[in-house]
């Protein structure tokens, strides 16, 4: 699964580019599952249970697990053990540092956590890179161009704007080949400017469901060869039931929704002839 071929193949086998934000808000966690660490646990165990048919990767959000300290990191540790060798793991982590901090820090998501990819924020350069590409093995997933609505304030600013030089920039990093690239969902429109800069990398793309992205959108513009999309959806699929659903029919509704994201994704496979 790790590499490119590897991970196209797990999309074609399930038809489905979907990837499953693993964020578990205990606001948000229906009552049925508990509170606390045991609860967002074992939410976020169920949610893999009921969406593995259609999901080729899950994002789990290492800040719903740090607010609880070490109790919460080892909740994580068990989460990404309940997660299937043949589903990619990403952590999102955002981590963004240099040097020998930067080698910790891709230690402690790929040796420690067993994660197969994480986030990264590029914006201290290859320094803050290449420490993570140096896993050959693993994935590094930049961000480039986000969903968030104050991503204006630095992303599009520069005559060849910030997140495109991002982009140009990190096709001369070490072992390049092994970057993905976070682009948001919410700007479909801007992935033809992403493709001219990054033609063949795969996409990290957030923002579809709840923050009003479409599968549509996104696979008009972003669509390559070998897919090159990872579609992530996060609340759409998580909070699908509501807070007073049983746990019988929380894993129904986000089955539902993954499904529904999943039949998207099949029709523009298939429209690309990828299928």
């Amino acid at each position: 699964m790790q590499s490119a071929q590897g991970l196209f193949e797990a999309i074609r086998d399930k038809g489905s580019f979907l990837c499953v934000g693993l964020d578990p808000d205990p606001e948000k966690i229906p009552e049925a599952f508990g509170t606390d660490v045991a609860g967002m646990e074992a939410f976020c165990l169920a949610m893999v249970e009921a969406t593995l048919p259609y999901a080729v990767a899950y994002k789990p959000n290492l800040a719903f697990f740090e607010q609880y300290g070490a109790e919460g990191w080892a909740a994580l540790e068990r989460v990404v053990d309940g997660i299937p060798s043949d589903v990619l793991v990403i952590a999102d982590a955002k981590r963004g540092d240099i040097g020998n901090t930067a080698t910790r820090y891709a230690r402690a998501m790929f040796e420690g956590l067993g994660a197969d990819a994480v986030t990264v924020a590029p914006y201290m350069g290859r320094d803050s890179v290449e420490p993570f590409t140096a896993f050959r093995d693993r994935w590094t997933v930049l961000l480039a161009l986000t969903s968030n609505p104050s991503a204006a304030d630095f992303e599009f600013h520069g005559e060849r704007p910030l997140y495109r030089e991002v982009l140009r920039q990190a096709a001369t990093f070490a072992n390049a080949d092994r970057l993905m690239f976070v682009v948001g969902a919410t700007r479909p429109a801007m992935l033809a400017e992403v493709r001219e800069e990054a033609p063949d990398a795969f996409l990290l793309v957030p923002g579809v469901g709840a923050q009003g992205g479409t599968v549509a959108a996104v696979a008009e513009h972003g669509l390559t060869e070998q897919c090159g999309l990872l579609v992530n959806s996060s609340r759409g699929i998580l909070y699908a039931a509501g807070l007073g659903a049983s746990r019988e029919a929380c894993l129904e509704a986000s089955a539902e929704a993954a499904q529904a994201l999943a039949q998207d994704m099949k029709r523009a496979l298939s429209a690309k002839g990828l299928l």
